[in-house]
């Protein structure tokens, strides 16, 4: 769903914002690029006043200016510029089953778009929850926010971090007030979200607030091995961009991530993610706190966590030394393959596991999963952002992309289908058991 729609059908629904029309399309309803917050720039956002005319969502959410990432697009088939860029960006898309019977109180999921705080949206055409949607009759939203140095970088000046984070709390508050009219359960409610929103849903659920938001949640490839020991990196950050002001141009604010990011980059590992959350700055209390806060809501809210096999590779065929350590007779796919091993479980796995026996022992219900499915003969393998052709899009959006290329598609949907049940069925609430799985694709067992 990434370009207006021609709308021939439309329905109303009555949420308390105000009315809403959305429209027909195949199997599902949606309705996009609805309004949840807006902000001046560098400012917290604030709710959008409710209305009284008729509020047509009928296109897509723009999507928070950003630079292009020409290796993501080969790899996953995305499209720079596919979807129109504004700094009033906090709107939300929905999608539900077409047949939904009136008095019918399904799941909502709902989606936190990754892309490591500085790209993506969540109305691409590669998260389009569909599929998803119309064969588990659950409800799934989708959320935009403001990304890199418009959402989530603090300056010794006073600029305020996390104001992306705070985009998707406003969010999710506007779920809880709005859904009911959708036909979605506001006491269902589960988040999830891959890469940097898996880390945003983590980090969310040390706010006070989210019992009373969500539910359940699912956190997918969070590098929660590089959100700690952050500060000076994020202080030397600020002082690079302390000059922007409400007055840059928003492509020059853009241009100007690329240098922010080049002062990251002596502090190692760290710097493969430089934007992002940032302790002692609303609504996050200081990192010395954050394992108190995640301790206080881990009895009201169930986790499904987890990672891919092989996350590093994503990233890895990136690096012509190693491409060229790969074709040394011998040792060098070993070698390749060890490195991988050593960024998946520095960045992802050991944090991962450690977050998840955390929740446990604070009374929190807790599956840890591994997903090792891909392509066969793909150089990717089971990368970072395997997921996503297996819950979200279609095949007009992956099929021979890059990340799955080898695959026949039949195979992808099939493995997808699976995957998809497994995730809204932890959504309804099912009992996931001891453990389980995916054949060929991922398991999980009960922390």
């Amino acid at each position: 769903m990434n370009s207006e729609p021609a709308v021939t059908s439309q329905l109303l629904f009555h949420p308390p914002c105000g009315p809403v029309s959305g429209w027909c399309d195949g199997d599902v309803v949606r309705a996009s690029g609805i309004p949840y917050a807006r902000a001046p720039r560098f400012q917290a956002p604030v709710p959008v006043p409710d209305w009284t005319s008729e509020y047509a969502a009928t296109s897509p959410a723009p999507a928070c200016p950003q630079a292009p990432v020409p290796f993501l697009d080969d790899v996953l088939g995305t499209k720079y510029g596919e979807l129109p860029g504004s700094e009033d960006c906090q709107n939300l898309s929905i999608t539900l089953p077409g047949d939904l019977a009136p008095d019918e109180k399904l799941p909502v999921m709902v989606w936190i778009h990754g892309g490591s705080y500085t790209t993506g949206s969540g109305d691409l055409a590669i998260f389009d929850a569909a599929r998803l949607v119309a064969e588990n009759r659950i409800i799934v939203v989708s959320v935009t926010y403001r990304l890199g140095l418009f959402g989530f970088l603090a300056t010794p000046a006073g600029r305020p971090g996390n104001l992306g984070l705070l985009d998707q709390l406003e969010a999710f508050r506007w779920v809880q007030r709005n859904i009911a009219a959708f036909g979605g359960d506001p006491g269902r409610v589960t988040a999830f979200g891959q890469s940097a929103g898996g880390d945003a849903i983590a980090h969310l659920m040390a706010t006070p607030e989210a019992p009373n938001l969500f539910r359940r949640a699912i956190i997918q490839s969070a590098p929660l091995g590089i959100t700690r020991g952050r500060a000076k990196m994020n202080h030397a950050m600020g002082i690079a961009s302390d000059g922007v002001t409400d007055q840059t141009p928003a492509m020059d604010v853009v241009a100007l991530e690329a240098q922010v990011t080049q002062v990251a980059r002596k502090f190692g590992m760290l710097a493969a993610m430089p934007f992002g959350t940032q302790y002692g700055h609303d609504p996050l209390p200081g990192e010395s706190g954050i394992e108190a806060a995640w301790n206080r809501t881990a009895p009201a809210i169930d986790v499904l966590i987890g990672h891919t096999s092989e996350e590093a590779r994503l990233f890895l065929p990136r690096s012509p030394r190693l491409m060229r350590l790969a074709k040394v007779p011998f040792v060098g796919k070993a070698a390749v393959r060890a490195i991988d091993w050593v960024v998946t479980e520095t960045v992802y796995g050991r944090a991962t596991r450690r977050f998840a026996r955390r929740h446990a022992k604070a009374g929190g219900r807790v599956h840890r999963y591994v997903m090792d499915w891909h392509a066969p003969g793909n150089i990717f393998g089971a990368a970072h952002t395997i997921d996503l052709p297996l819950l979200l899009g279609n095949r007009e959006t992956w099929d021979g992309v890059g990340l799955i290329a080898g695959a026949r598609w039949e195979d992808v949907d099939a493995t997808g289908r699976a995957v998809r049940s497994l995730w809204a069925g932890f959504a309804r609430g099912d009992d996931l058991g001891e453990a389980g799985g995916v054949d060929h694709a991922l398991h999980y067992r009960r922390v």
